[in-house]
C-alpha cells in the first residue's frame, strides 16, 4: 500500500507499507496517517526561514541592489557569479532570481510567490531551474550531457535556468566545455553559478560572468535576526545569547540558524546566555570580567582559582584568550575613542571601568602578552600549564606606577655625583626619588617634581662614511671633559590653597594628574591664565579646540579638585595669544629641543668624532643625533 505524506517545502512523498507494517502500527491503518504526516513535516530553522523575495535577505544590499536594477529594466546578463564564504545567501539569491525571471505576472524583482512557477521553485520541483552539484560532477562527460539540452526550449517557464553550485569544483576540461557556451548561450538560457572559492575559477569563465561578491554578514544584523525569528517562533531569548551564537556563525546566516536550532533543543524552552556559553563551550563576559578583576587586583590566588574554574567547565584556554584579547580590544578602543559605539550596553559599565583602572600601556602589554602566550600555546607541557604561565606573566609584568609627590621637595644630588666621570660612554643619567622598575609610561611627567638629569657631551650620532665603517667602543669615545648638568625647575612645596595657582606652578600641578587620552592631551596644551574664587580659567590654542570637549573636560576638571583637595571649574576662554603663556606641552618641547642641541654641539665639538671624519671622509647627520 502507498501512503502519501507532506515532506519538507511543500514535498510529498510516498511510503510502502505491506500489510505486517500497518499490523505493527496498530488497529486500522488509516488512524496513523496523521501521525507519519506530523512527524515528517518538521523543518529546520535555515529552511524554515529561507528568504523567497529580495525583501527578506539580510544584508547584501550592494548585490540586491543591482539585481533588482536589472529585473526592473530588463537588463539581464545571461550568465552571473555568486561568490562568497558559506551561508551568506549565494544559493538563495540564485532561486530568488530564477523565481523573478519565471514568474507568470512577468518579469520583476517582486515575485507574486503564488503562481505555479513561484510555488514550483520555492518547493524545488521546476523543472526549468536545473541545479547542479558541481562537487559530485566534476567530469567533464557530466558536463557535456547537461549542455546537450541548453539547446531544447523550456518546458514552462519563460528561462531555462541552470544553477551551478560550488562551480570551482569542476575540471579543467568540464570549464574548456563550457566555455563557448557560456559565451554566446540561447536567449532562453541563463547561467547561475555559486562558488566559495573564486580563484580556483578560470579568468576565461569569470571574464564572461558578471560577478557579485557576498560579504560576510555582521554580528547585529545576525542577532536581530535571530531574535526576530524567535519572536515568530513564540520562544522567549536573552539577547546576550543571540550575541554569542551571532559570534559563533562568523558571518555565516545559515550557522546561526543551526546553532538556534541547536540552542532551542539544548535548552528546552528559554534561550539563555548560560544555556548558549555551555552549549558552544565558550567563556562568558562575566567570567571574562573576573579574569580583568583579578588583574586589576593583582590577585593571584583568584586568578588561579578563575583558572580552575574555566578547567572544570570544560573550556578550551586558547578560546579563553581569544576572549580576553577582545575585551582588551574593547577598552583600549574606550581609552582612545570616548564615544565608541562598537560596545554592548551591558558590557560598557564593566569596560569602562577597567578603560579608567589601566593605563594604555598595560592594556596593551596585556594583549601582546596574551597574543604571545596564544602563539606558545602548542609548546606548552599541556595546554592548562601554558595558559596558566600566560596569566601569571601578564599579571607579574604590568607596569607600575611611578610613586611622586606634588608636596615632596626635590631631593639633592650629593656633591660626589657631579664630579667628571671619566671614559664613560655617551649617555643620559635620570635621578628620581622613585625606585621603580616599571615606570607607568602614561606617568613620566610624574618624574618633574623632583629630577635632575645629567647628560655628558657625548651622544648618539650616524657617519655616513665614504670608505669603511669602523666599529666604536665607548672608550674610544671618552672625552675628559666637564659633564653638562641641566637642572629642571622645582616643583613647589605645597599648592593645598587654589589661590596659590599662577602660570609658574600650573604646569608642574598638571604633571602629577593621571590622565589618559584626550584628557591628557588638554592638560598638556592648556595654558593657565587666572583664578577667580573656585574658577579657573584656561585657555587652548585654536587649532586644538577639538581637545575641549565635554568629557575631556570634565575628567580634568575631577583631577584638577582631588588634586588641590577642592572643588574647581574649569573655564576654557577665548583663545589668546598664547606663545608667552607656558604649557606643559611647550616645556617639554623646549627641553626636548635644549637637550639635541647640546648633543649637537658635543658631537661637533669631540675630538675623536673629529678624527673619524678626518680619517674616512665621513659627514656627521645632525638629525640621528639624540641624547640616551
Amino acid at each position: 500500500m502507498l501512503v502519501t505524506t507532506s515532506g519538507p517545502e511543500g514535498s510529498s512523498a510516498a511510503i510502502g507499507l505491506g500489510r505486517r507494517d500497518w499490523a505493527g502500527l496498530g488497529h486500522h491503518p488509516y488512524d496513523h496517517i496523521g501521525y507519519l504526516t506530523s512527524y515528517m513535516s518538521y523543518l529546520v530553522l535555515a529552511r524554515k526561514w529561507r528568504p523567497k523575495k529580495f525583501a527578506e535577505v539580510v544584508g547584501q544590499q550592494h548585490v540586491l541592489r543591482a539585481l533588482i536594477n536589472g529585473l526592473d529594466q530588463n537588463r539581464l546578463h545571461h550568465a552571473f557569479l555568486f561568490a562568497g564564504t558559506r551561508g551568506v545567501g549565494k544559493t538563495t539569491l540564485a532561486r530568488i532570481f530564477a523565481k523573478s525571471l519565471n514568474c507568470e505576472q512577468g518579469i520583476s524583482s517582486t515575485p507574486c510567490g503564488v503562481c505555479n512557477s513561484c510555488v514550483e521553485v520555492d518547493s524545488g520541483r521546476f523543472v526549468d531551474l536545473i541545479e547542479v552539484d558541481a562537487a559530485s560532477r566534476t567530469k567533464v562527460d557530466d558536463t557535456r550531457e547537461l549542455l546537450d539540452n541548453v539547446q531544447y526550449a523550456p518546458s514552462r517557464g519563460r528561462y531555462k535556468v541552470y544553477l551551478i553550485d560550488e562551480v570551482h569544483m569542476l575540471s579543467t576540461s568540464s570549464f574548456n566545455a563550457l566555455l563557448k557556451t557560456l559565451e554566446e548561450p540561447p536567449p532562453h538560457v541563463k547561467f547561475l553559478f555559486a562558488t566559495t572559492d573564486p580563484q580556483k575559477l578560470p579568468v576565461t569563465i569569470l571574464s564572461r560572468c558578471l560577478q557579485f561578491n557576498l560579504r560576510r554578514l555582521d554580528i547585529k544584523q545576525i542577532a536581530d535576526h535571530l531574535a526576530f525569528i524567535l519572536q515568530q517562533e513564540n520562544i522567549e531569548f536573552e539577547v546576550e545569547a543571540l550575541n554569542q551564537i551571532a559570534f559563533a556563525a562568523d558571518g555565516s546566516m545559515r550557522d546561526a540558524l543551526s546553532l538556534l536550532d541547536q540552542a532551542i533543543a539544548f535548552a528546552g524552552g528559554m534561550v539563555t546566555a548560560e544555556i548558549v556559553s555551555q552549549m558552544l563551550g565558550s567563556v562568558s563576559q562575566q567570567q571574562l570580567i573576573q579574569l580583568l578583576d583579578a588583574f586589576a587586583a593583582k590577585d593571584a590566588k583568584a586568578l588561579l582559582a578563575h583558572t580552575d574554574e574555566l578547567a572544570s567547565l570544560g573550556r578550551d584556554f586558547v578560546v579563553v584568550l581569544d576572549g580576553l584579547m577582545t575585551s582588551l580590544q574593547r577598552i583600549a578602543t574606550i581609552q582612545l575613542i570616548a564615544d565608541a559605539e562598537s560596545l554592548d550596553q551591558q558590557d560598557d559599565a564593566a569596560l569602562q571601568n577597567f578603560a579608567t583602572i589601566f593605563s594604555t600601556e598595560t592594556v596593551q602589554l596585556l594583549y601582546q602578552i596574551a597574543l604571545h602566550g596564544k602563539r606558545d600555546m602548542p609548546y606548552a607541557a599541556d595546554p592548562r600549564s601554558g595558559f596558566e604561565m600566560t596569566l601569571l606573566r601578564m599579571m607579574s609584568f604590568q607596569p607600575q606606577a611611578v610613586n611622586a609627590n606634588l608636596g615632596q621637595p626635590p631631593v639633592k644630588k650629593p656633591q660626589a655625583d657631579s664630579e667628571f666621570v671619566p671614559t664613560a660612554p655617551a649617555h643620559v643619567i635620570v635621578e628620581s626619588t622613585s625606585t621603580t622598575s616599571y615606570p607607568d609610561t602614561t606617568n613620566n611627567h610624574a618624574s618633574e617634581s623632583a629630577p635632575k638629569i645629567v647628560a655628558t657631551p657625548q651622544s648618539v650620532a650616524t657617519l655616513e662614511i665614504n670608505e669603511a665603517q669602523v666599529e666604536q667602543t665607548s672608550d674610544s669615545l671618552a672625552v675628559n671633559e666637564p659633564q653638562i648638568t641641566v637642572s629642571e625647575r622645582s616643583v613647589p612645596e605645597s599648592v593645598e590653597q587654589l589661590v596659590n595657582l599662577t602660570t609658574a606652578n600650573w604646569t608642574a600641578l598638571i604633571a602629577q594628574l593621571k590622565l589618559s587620552a584626550f584628557a591628557r592631551q588638554l592638560a598638556d596644551h592648556c595654558a593657565f591664565i587666572r583664578t577667580d574664587n573656585q574658577k579657573i580659567y584656561l585657555s587652548v590654542a585654536p587649532e586644538l579646540q577639538h581637545l575641549t570637549n565635554e568629557k575631556s573636560v570634565a575628567k580634568l576638571q575631577a583631577a584638577v579638585s582631588k588634586q588641590l583637595d577642592v572643588e574647581v571649574i574649569l573655564v576654557f576662554t577665548e583663545a589668546i595669544d598664547t606663545e608667552n603663556v607656558p604649557t606643559l606641552a611647550a616645556e617639554r618641547a623646549q627641553q626636548a629641543a635644549e637637550l639635541h642641541q647640546n648633543a649637537v654641539d658635543a658631537i661637533h665639538n669631540d675630538p675623536v668624532v673629529e678624527q673619524i671624519k678626518n680619517a674616512f671622509n665621513a659627514r656627521i647627520i645632525d638629525t640621528t643625533i639624540k641624547p640616551l
